[in-house]
């Protein structure tokens, strides 16, 4: 993300898929074993609370100064809320495995107002990172500039009051990023979505592949 800050929610939204998905489809497979009979409504609500208290922890800890400090901190929202979300899909029994979720995630945290543009600018990304991996990154870009457009990018993907306070942190003597209420918030806001979302498809979506 920091040498393609441009296309950082897309990284993160693949890479989220990649690595979280199979731990939300084992979750949910493991939580129906264990509370036979459970709806996708208390699943999704069990995954919820679990998630905006980790969100809620990370914004009453978060104390990293300057800008790195920030990017870290929204990254960290981020990539919590992410995999909120591929719980709450598969709360529902829609495969948090499948590409498509990457898709889920940038429309739901709005970075896209639009599937259709979510899968072009994930095709973009994915080809960049295809290209870096083969080619190399130039790595002559200023370090101070790229971790700016690197946080501003990952905080919008956070959330708007997420957004706000990236420019906060960077102005001395300003109030710590993303407290325990604007984390919390943010999060609470997006789980409405992915609840609504997942809670539509889930009749309709086969459940999470077996192992």
């Amino acid at each position: 993300m920091r040498d393609d800050p441009q296309y950082a929610p897309e990284h993160l939204a693949l890479e989220a898929v990649r690595r979280l998905g199979p731990e939300a489809a084992q979750w949910a497979q493991r939580a129906r074993t264990e509370q036979p009979g459970v709806t996708g409504d208390a699943l999704a609500e069990q995954a919820v609370r679990r998630f905006v208290n980790h969100a809620r922890l990370s914004g009453a800890v978060s104390g990293a100064a300057g800008l790195p400090g920030a990017v870290i901190d929204v990254g960290v929202l981020a990539w919590t809320q992410a995999r909120m979300v591929l719980h709450v899909a598969a709360a529902y029994g829609v495969d948090p495995l499948h590409t498509d979720r990457a898709t889920d995630l940038l429309v739901l945290q709005r970075v896209h107002k639009v599937a259709e543009s979510a899968r072009l600018a994930l095709g973009v990304a994915a080809g960049r990172e295809r290209a870096g991996a083969l080619f190399g990154r130039s790595g002559q870009h200023q370090l101070g500039k790229v971790m700016l457009r690197l946080g501003v990018r990952l905080a919008q993907m956070a959330g708007v009051r997420a957004a706000k306070r990236v420019f906060a942190k960077v102005v001395p003597g300003a109030a710590i990023i993303l407290g325990t209420w604007a984390n919390s918030s943010a999060t609470k806001d997006l789980a409405e979505r992915s609840r609504a979302l997942y809670r539509q498809r889930g009749d309709a979506v086969p459940a999470p592949r077996q192992g």
